[in-house]
């Protein structure tokens, strides 16, 4: 779980369920937050608000193909299991409470209960109960933000994809930051997704949790201000995390490495530097120095036997006398 998810349950830990919610009934609307909220305090108003207006409207019935889901959802994925049950559940026993809907240019567009609503559809019902009420573009996407990210265990990918589609109902960012109740220096990393390459993208569509927010942002940084060949080199680095066979915290360096080691430069990531070894215009191999050890990588090919010897020899040689020094 994410530093970012973490901090927004904690701050969320003490919220009660709309349900629960008391209301003021000496105040006419509560206002949605204009101020640096934090977390909690956006959850509760958004929640404070949809009862009121929940309690303020009659359950009644429309068509399940007149709704459409909440733009603003940031879940991609459903569990396929839990939806199953659900609704079996309401096959059997019916829907005990309504979903909620505001009225849209498509038709009516979910605020809460789009799993129930999904639930329907998979069991061929028509029509579904709702209470339709009004909200404003910025409730309901700040509703669907902070409520999905402060209870949810969604990935970074997910929550990124919210935030940008989220964005446009906020003045700028630094006004987004203090609504979500995050830095903006976090924020901004969430936002790094946005700036991937389209392979990396369209991987993580099908699954999200490939890489969190830090090897995001590291990608970007690795490729900023590089050309065609660099995102080339870049994919196939991907390649290799997408099968498995590397660390997402590795992905950035790696990629960086492998960019530089293209262009002949003699990479220095800490205390790691890569030299190329060339016989004409091809390259014959590497050496590689860092915190380990010292290694020399020669390519199949270009060694024959009598240099391979000679090699060996050498390497010999100089250990030989360095222990002869020693004594």
């Amino acid at each position: 779980m994410s530093n970012l998810r973490e901090r927004m349950m904690s701050k969320t830990a003490e919220v009660r369920a709309a349900k629960d919610i008391q209301l003021d009934h000496q105040q006419d609307k509560p206002s949605s937050p204009r101020t640096a909220p934090g977390m909690a305090g956006a959850l509760a108003q958004a929640q404070q608000r949809i009862v009121e207006l929940e309690r303020a409207g009659a359950s009644t019935e429309i068509p399940v193909t007149d709704i459409v889901p909440n733009p603003w959802q940031p879940r991609q994925l459903f569990n396929e299991a839990k939806l199953t049950q659900l609704a079996e559940s309401i096959r059997e026993a019916g829907l005990v409470q309504p979903i909620v809907v505001r009225r849209s240019a498509q038709g009516y567009q979910i605020v809460a209960g789009e799993r129930r609503w999904r639930a329907h559809k998979m069991i061929g019902k028509e029509a579904i109960k709702v209470v339709i009420i009004d909200l404003s573009d910025e409730e309901m996407a700040m509703l669907a933000l902070v409520e999905n990210v402060a209870r949810e265990d969604l990935s970074d990918y997910e929550i990124s994809r919210s935030i940008r589609r989220t964005e446009k109902e906020f003045p700028n960012r630094k006004r987004m930051a203090e609504a979500l109740g995050v830095s903006r220096s976090e924020l901004y990393r969430y936002l790094a997704f946005g700036d991937l390459p389209d392979f990396v993208v369209s991987d993580l569509d099908i699954q999200p949790r490939l890489i969190g927010a830090h090897a995001a942002e590291g990608v970007v940084s690795a490729l900023r201000d590089r050309d065609t060949r660099a995102l080339e080199i870049a994919r196939g680095v991907w390649g290799k995390l997408v099968a498995g066979d590397l660390d997402q915290s590795k992905l950035a360096r790696t990629i960086k490495q492998a960019v530089e080691s293209e262009n002949g430069v003699s990479t220095s990531v800490s205390d790691r530097s890569i030299e190329k070894i060339f016989s004409g215009k091809n390259q014959a191999g590497s050496i590689t120095k860092d915190a380990v050890g010292f290694t020399v990588k020669i390519r199949a090919g270009m060694l024959t036997a009598d240099k391979e010897a000679e090699i060996r020899k050498l390497i010999g040689q100089l250990f030989s006398a360095s222990s002869g020094t020693s004594e």
